[in-house]
């Protein structure tokens, strides 16, 4: 399951405890039709997976969430999976994705990544905050309480002064309403309460990040069956040891670290990852690790 999340950078923006969040005077007025649209559509979809459900998504390859070639996280979107699940929630991710695809002609940020990894990153960068997922078409970005990883929050954070990027999961215990809507709640406990995967990142260009992993925390409340809290922190291979790795696996090609902002205001981001997954997000009030 922890490989899964080493390639969930893709989605990635950065950490510290003391970035807050800023909006850069940079940002334009977006459109609002087009912005409306898009938070329609997300809302039609969120009804629709509410009453015929998400498609089941467990760890690793074996369970979708990752491609098996590449062992990147896998497209929901175009493996059909969203279809799978009902014609209504097929029609509605396809709803979205239009509606991202007109947001995206009328991005009003033509350089999101200005000052990423600067002292006045914090100020100037639009991309600077947390940012929660309210869409997305990655498989190891979906949880659902139905399933074995269970629900959790994913968000990330961007700290622009460093480029320090968070991607964190916060999984819900097994009494939350959404277990017990599912009616999960006879299941045994998680030991995993939280996932901190931590990256570097640069400005590729005006609107793309490239990211580099450095290490995944894990964040346990029990050790063989007891009640203790242990953080490991878990070394992730720089980009010339996975090179090597490549190297023995000579049909295969790590997947390309990055992603492309497609949409930027002040409060909603929309990009794209190297592996074609989308993300819908929404800025939050305040910077959480």
């Amino acid at each position: 399951g922890f490989m899964s999340l080493l390639w969930m950078l893709t989605s990635a923006t950065a950490l510290a405890p003391q970035a807050r969040t800023r909006v850069s005077p940079r940002l334009c007025t977006p459109s609002p039709s087009a912005k409306t649209a898009l938070l329609t559509a997300i809302a039609a979809f969120d009804e629709a997976t509410a009453a015929d459900g998400m498609p089941n998504v467990d760890f690793g390859v074996k369970g979708g969430e990752l491609d098996s070639d590449t062992r990147a996280p896998r497209d929901l979107y175009a493996v059909g999976a969203y279809h799978a699940v009902s014609p209504r929630v097929g029609t509605a991710a396809d709803d979205v994705l239009a509606a991202v695809d007109t947001l995206a002609a009328a991005n009003p940020m033509a350089r999101p990544t200005e000052g990423l990894g600067t002292n006045d990153g914090p100020s100037v960068c639009p991309l600077h905050g947390s940012w929660s997922n309210l869409f997305t078409t990655a498989a190891d970005a979906v949880f659902s309480p139905d399933s074995k990883r269970g629900a959790a929050a994913v968000y990330n954070v961007v700290d622009a002064s460093n480029g320090r990027v968070t991607n964190c999961i916060d999984f819900m215990p097994r009494d939350h309403p959404a277990f017990r809507a599912t009616r999960q709640t006879g299941r045994p406990p998680s030991p995993v309460e939280s996932l901190r995967v931590r990256l570097t990142s640069k400005a590729a260009s005006a609107t793309r990040v490239e990211l580099v992993f450095r290490n995944v925390c894990v964040q346990l409340n029990r050790v063989f069956g007891l009640p203790l809290r242990v953080k490991l922190v878990i070394p992730v291979p720089g980009p010339f040891v996975t090179r090597l790795l490549f190297l023995f696996r000579p049909k295969k090609r790590p997947p390309p670290a990055y992603f492309d902002v497609l949409y930027l205001d002040a409060d909603l981001r929309v990009h794209k990852t190297g592996q074609g997954n989308v993300f819908v997000q929404r800025r939050l009030s305040s910077t959480a690790n």
